[in-house]
């Protein structure tokens, strides 16, 4: 195959799955916005004269960013697709999401480490791996130091970055956000208004079970679907753990889990994990004041 052909077929390949990204996104409700990115990002890459893959590898992230209509969070993506063939986010959308073929992808993780990964300490994305090698939270089993070195010395060069960036709380959306998402989204669930896809994890008869839904506030994006990890089956919580992923600007993903809390001063409340102090603090003040929504439902296209 001429370099030319070779050009045309990576570039092609990637701005195919972007283009079917822009899809999934219209059938299944998002804002116009965020699907008009793709599809720009998409028509863009189908015209460019030099692979992605060199120019990620001669000049990074950096290199994809500074392209037309390329930003942080698309290029992720591209970089994502390049270096493991695989894209978190479409697959989510499929409900194809499978995280331990991701994982697999690294040098030295098998299928026995990954599924570990993947159940005991719920990690889904390079990312959430990135965090858990530098913070051990959680914790995963069976990861010593060398193995420790290793597979950071990978993601460091696989996410283009050579400091990690420690998440701040103004990264974040606000909790009262974060839950007024969750109380659109399962409301929504149960008048069966929302898409439903048929996730390829723990659903052997490829049944449509699973809703899911896109929404907006200013610039964040949100994408909502209840738990399909296998202990939210084991536990009977698919119908009450909540995955929230968010999107910042510049398409920068972060993802937040919320529960029904079991005990304690919050019992009965919903709550985002690893942010109880937050929740807390918001319904005392909730309880105390007049609080307005964030208004979502008028912000958040529908899709009955």
């Amino acid at each position: 195959m001429s370099k030319r052909k070779q050009t045309l077929s990576e570039n092609l390949a990637i701005a195919a799955r972007l283009a079917e990204y822009a899809e999934l996104l219209e059938q299944q409700g998002a804002d116009g916005f965020r699907e008009r990115a793709y599809r720009n990002a998409a028509r863009e890459i189908s015209e460019f004269k030099v692979p992605l893959s060199e120019t990620l590898k001669n000049k990074g992230r950096d290199g994809l960013v500074v392209l037309p209509a390329i930003g942080k969070g698309i290029a992720a993506a591209i970089a994502e697709i390049i270096l493991t063939g695989k894209w978190s986010q479409l697959d989510r959308a499929r409900g194809e999401l499978v995280p331990e073929k991701l994982f697999m992808t690294i040098p030295g993780i098998g299928p026995r480490f990954a599924k570990a990964m993947v159940e005991d300490a719920h990690l889904e994305s390079l990312e959430d791996l990135e965090y858990a090698i530098h913070t051990n939270e959680p914790p995963i089993k069976e990861l010593g130091p060398r193995r420790r070195e290793a597979i950071a010395a990978i993601l460091e060069k696989r996410l283009g970055r050579f400091v990690f960036p420690k998440p701040a709380a103004s990264q974040l959306p606000p909790v009262e956000l974060i839950l007024e998402v969750d109380a659109m989204y399962r409301a929504r669930a149960a008048a069966g208004t929302l898409k439903l896809i048929a996730p390829k994890r723990h659903n052997p008869e490829g049944v449509k079970w699973l809703p899911i839904m896109h929404a907006r506030h200013d610039d964040w994006h949100f994408t909502a679907l209840f738990s399909n990890t296998a202990l939210a089956h084991k536990l009977d919580k698919t119908n009450d753990w909540v995955a929230i992923y968010h999107e910042n600007k510049n398409y920068v993903e972060t993802r937040s889990t919320v529960v029904s809390q079991a005990h304690g001063s919050m019992e009965t409340h919903r709550i985002v994990r690893g942010r109880e102090k937050e929740c807390n603090e918001f319904y005392v003040r909730k309880n105390s004041t007049s609080m307005t929504s964030f208004g979502l439902k008028s912000l958040s296209p529908e899709n009955e």
